[in-house]
């Protein structure tokens, strides 16, 4: 049998590594249009920074060491610019001119292209990509040739990476996003904190507004932004997205979604003895059934490892290529930033119903030095607690907390069952109710109905209820919601009548710093029947999902004790 894998690094090295485990006899031949076939390409930022010193340390594998090891036929520089599925032949362009080859089973595997869009200037020879190591090298010889001066178009994950290795390597850095926050995916509450991240690195960053374009000289590109604002560089990085590489594939019959690859659950494309994986293809999503590309390395090195075994194992061995969760994760500064399965955006778009709960605990015991909080929010089904993803911020701990979370959601566990989770535990690494733990915790209130929540969204929109503050005098002095009656929760029990009053049939919407002294408040005001609710995550999720505006929110006059 003759598999031929077009594209390498994760999905097509997987697979052509796994095809030949199974197979011994099998001939494998890998076309990889560039000169490196097996590299890091989610540690080229590092290298742009000078964290991985040198180039060669990203290379995993060369045509070489795949030949001793895996007995792998790769040939790089061949650029597949056709198939031919009734004679079941690729063609590819070499320096040597184009070739033909025929195959018994083809993979797929050619990524994605950075976005190009049309910016008059673009073409500037200061305009670099980073998706090659090669890119990588590129960007890092400007940084050592004198460049000060950064502009980085786009705050997605490589995007952030990028401006932070830059700013590592002393320039400035510039960093235009037309979304409303960097890292779009985050939630608005949690992106507060990257911005305040960045800002504390000395990166200045430009969102919700758009490039126009760039002008250049001799001496720098200028970048103009939709705002009037003029970013002079000596290098830009363009980092806005990617676009699947697959019109050889679309030519060629195999079906396509904006421009990304169908597949099925076994990876097949829908012409026979084609599969396809990674970048270039859709996944459906495993909480909204939505079809979108998955741009991560983990899913794609599992699909092709699954792909090899649809080839050579069949229905009767191979397992099926599961939906696509999205878990990532991403360093800024000492902040960690991990997310798992859907965001409000994508919820709202599915029209997904859902409910969202904060929490701030620490990510290991309060008496143990370095105590700090994991913000943690999820979304969950309000009715039967599914988790429909999660997210959560910090210096430590985030990782951990988010993996068991994915863990969770993909072994269908309900957000109550959290509680149940026998977490590891010690002073210096956790708390005897973890963080997880009390998510399902929070969770089951909700589900049961024994918590209800109101949300920082709402602390504007003018709503007929009294707003009880139940923090300590001095926390309320320092900023709270206007016309706020402020009654610390210890001395609740003995005021209740001074709610009453003040409530005048209306409902209560109670607040503390964090939502664990506001659920006490509030299971003491439903035991008094009251109309109560929680706001989920306290003064400190509202003060970030605010930001900078938070100050036309929280007054610190007009006290009501």
């Amino acid at each position: 049998m003759r598999i031929i894998v077009v594209g390498g690094v994760a999905a097509g090295m997987s697979a052509a590594a796994r095809a030949r485990r199974l197979d011994e006899s099998a001939e494998i031949i890998v076309l990889e249009r560039g000169s490196e076939v097996s590299f890091a390409n989610c540690g080229l930022p590092y290298h742009l920074s000078g964290e991985i010193a040198e180039a060669e340390d990203l290379l995993l594998h060369t045509p070489a060491s795949l030949r001793a090891a895996l007995d792998l036929d790769v040939r790089l520089r061949h650029d597949v610019i056709g198939i031919d599925p009734d004679a079941k032949t690729v063609t590819a362009t070499t320096p040597d001119g184009a070739v033909e080859i025929p195959y018994d089973a083809l993979i797929l595997t050619p990524g994605a292209a950075a976005l190009r869009p049309p910016l008059p200037g673009l073409d500037s020879a200061r305009v670099r990509t980073l998706r090659t190591v090669g890119d990588a090298v590129a960007l890092r010889q400007q940084v050592t040739a004198g460049a000060r001066r950064a502009v980085v178009l786009g705050a997605g994950f490589i995007g952030v990476e990028a401006a932070e290795a830059l700013r590592a390597a002393g320039l400035t850095v510039d960093v235009v996003e037309l979304a409303p926050h960097a890292l779009p995916p985050l939630e608005r509450e949690l992106a507060t904190l990257v911005h305040d991240e960045l800002g504390a690195l000395g990166i200045t960053v430009h969102a919700g507004v758009a490039a126009e374009s760039i002008e250049s000289d001799d001496a720098a590109d200028h970048v103009r932004l939709a705002d009037g604002t003029v970013l002079d560089a000596d290098l830009v990085v363009l980092s806005v997205g990617v676009r699947p590489d697959t019109a050889f594939a679309a030519d060629a019959g195999i079906e396509t979604l904006r421009e990304a690859m169908i597949v099925d659950d076994r990876g097949r494309t829908s012409v026979a003895d084609v599969w396809a994986a990674g970048d270039a293809t859709v996944s459906i999503d495993a909480v909204t059934g939505v079809a979108r590309p998955v741009a991560l390395a983990g899913p794609a090195n599992r699909a092709g490892r699954l792909i090899a075994d649809d080839i050579l194992g069949g229905d009767t061995t191979a397992r099926r290529i599961p939906a696509a969760l999205g878990t990532a994760i991403v360093r800024v500064g000492s902040l960690t930033v991990a997310m798992t399965g859907a965001n409000r955006q994508s919820l709202d778009d599915a029209q997904i119903p859902y409910e969202t709960i904060h929490l701030h605990p620490n990510q290991h015991a309060g008496y143990f030095p370095g105590a700090a909080p994991v913000h943690l929010l999820a979304h969950i089904d309000p009715t039967d607690g599914r988790i429909l993803g999660a997210q959560a911020a910090g210096v430590e701990g985030i990782d951990k907390r988010i993996d068991v979370i994915a863990t969770a959601m993909r072994g269908d566990l309900r957000a109550p069952d959290l509680i149940d989770l026998d977490l590891s535990y010690s002073p210096p690494y956790g708390s005897a109710k973890d963080a997880v733990n009390m998510l399902g915790m929070v969770a089951e209130n909700v589900v049961t109905g024994r918590l209800r929540l109101w949300h920082a969204a709402d602390a504007v929109d003018g709503s007929d209820a009294l707003i009880l503050d139940v923090r300590t005098r001095a926390e309320f002095a320092t900023g709270h919601l206007p016309g706020a009656l402020n009654i610390p929760h210890t001395d609740l029990r003995e005021r209740i009548d001074d709610v009453r009053d003040a409530a005048d049939g209306r409902p209560v919407r109670v607040l503390c710093a964090a939502g664990v002294r506001s659920h006490i408040a509030h299971r003491v005001l439903v035991a008094h029947g009251f109309d109560s609710t929680s706001l989920s995550g306290g003064t400190r999720t509202l003060r970030q999902w605010f930001g900078d505006a938070v100050d036309d929110v929280l007054v610190t006059e007009g006290v009501l004790a």
